[in-house]
Formats: C-alpha cells, structure tokens, sequence
C-alpha cells in the first residue's frame, strides 16, 4: 500500500497554482502530478484523470458530475463539501485525506484504497465499492446506502451507527469490525446474524 501512495509516475507538474471556481468540464489529464493546487469550487462535468498524482490539492466544495479518477492517487487533499455524483474513480488510492461533508451519490469507485480514512463525516449512497481497501477506515455515524461492498476489505472499520442499509454486507466480518448502533434493516440483520453462527429458527 505504502508504494501505491507514492502515486504512478507522471511526465507534467502542475505546482502552486490556483483552479478555483474554474470549469474543467471536457478535460482530460494523462499522467499529471497536481502539487498544491486550489481546485475549490471547480465545476468538473465529464472530465478524466487517468494515473494523476494529486498532493496538498483542495477540492473544497468542488462539484464533479460522469467524471473520472482512473487509478490516480490522492495525498494530503482536501474534499470538505465536495459532490460527486456518477464518478468513475476504479483503483484510485486515497492517503492522508479530510472528507468532511463530502457527498458521492452513484459511481464506480471498485478497487479505491481508503485505509484507515476518516468518513465519518462523509455520505455514500448507491456506490459501486467492490473490492475496495477499507480496512480500519472510521465510518461511525456516516452514511453508506445501497452500496455494493462485494469483495470489499473491512477489517478493523469502524462502523458504529453507520447507515448501512441496502448495502451489501456479505464481505463484512462481524467478529472483526465495530458494528454497535450501525442502522441495517432486518434481512441484513439476519444475515449478520448467520455470519455469527446463530441458529436462527421462527420460534
């Protein structure tokens, strides 16, 4: 994981400068590192980013709609109020980041690498999350709706009062994640009951 975090290589570098407010809609980035960038409030409609290195960037109240981050990495960025909604973000990897009052509605973020991130502020609902690296990732309290978390790592997350419902959960190991006061509806409470052992009978 250490050596993902490093990011992928890149042949340009954009340092220092400030996005803000601008409208990315349409671009595309191949291979580019953004250091210290302000992309606050920037208005993203269907650009990609395939194997760009984020660092120190603010996408604070940024708005990114049929976007994608394919394989990018993210390092010290920030996405408080952030909207992203029917983003492509497979096998992008997240390091050191705030995610406070980010909202993702929809996508495909299959194979994300988020250990130990910090969501309890965040809100998922009706994302693609296969296979993706949460281990020990604090989601106490934040939302994740109708999420498929097939295939998903989750050892050690924290999920207490977390709203799960609809989200597949058959990738979650009771034994092995905090689950007290987490929200699910009844037939995933049956299910994590069985993952338990219990014998589960109508009377």
């Amino acid at each position: 994981m250490a050596d993902r975090a490093r990011g992928a290589p890149t042949d340009v570098t954009v340092s220092g400068e400030d996005w803000s407010g601008r409208d990315v809609s349409g671009q595309a980035h191949t291979r580019v590192a953004f250091v210290d960038v302000d992309m606050s409030e920037v208005h993203d409609e269907g650009a990609v980013f395939t194997e760009c290195t984020f660092r120190g960037v603010r996408f604070n109240a940024s708005v990114h709609a049929n976007a994608a981050f394919l394989n990018c990495t993210f390092s010290g960025c920030d996405f408080f109020d952030a909207r992203l909604t029917e983003c492509k973000l497979v096998g992008s990897t997240f390091a050191r980041c705030t995610f406070d009052a980010l909202r993702v509605a929809g996508g495909n973020w299959s194979f994300v690498a988020l250990p130990s991130a910090d969501l309890r502020r965040a809100s998922f609902s009706g994302v693609r999350l296969r296979e993706a690296d949460l281990t020990g990732a604090r989601l106490q309290g934040a939302t994740l709706r109708d999420a498929d978390l097939s295939g998903a790592t989750l050892r050690g997350a924290q999920l207490a009062r977390c709203d799960l419902r609809g989200s597949d959960l058959s990738a979650v190991e009771p034994e092995h994640v905090a689950l007290r006061g987490a929200i699910v509806t009844y037939e995933q409470a049956l299910a994590i009951a069985a993952a338990l052992g219990l014998d589960i009978r109508a009377e």
